[in-house]
């Protein structure tokens, strides 16, 4: 799976060559430097959306290596239970 990134312009310039990129892989679209949207085939498409029946499926899906992902941590305090 090859990931092509092109800005808006580029994009808006040259769609077919970017509807071609999208067959061997998600095509990332910039604006102003950050990622805003994703063309992919519609093979892709249909892969990534149908029903997964648990997280362990989702997480084994071809290509989730390739995502940076990176969520805030989360820190909890412990609290006494009040058993009254």
């Amino acid at each position: 799976m090859t990931i092509t990134t092109l800005s808006s312009r580029e994009f808006n310039q040259g769609a077919s060559e970017a509807k071609r990129a999208a067959n061997n892989g998600p095509v990332f679209i910039t604006d102003r430097g950050r990622p805003a949207h994703v063309l992919l085939s519609i093979e892709d498409y249909q892969r990534l959306t149908k029903q997964r029946r648990n997280i362990a499926d989702a997480l084994a899906m071809p290509g989730v290596a390739d995502i940076e992902f990176e969520p805030p941590r989360m820190n909890f305090e412990a609290r006494p239970a009040d058993l009254s």
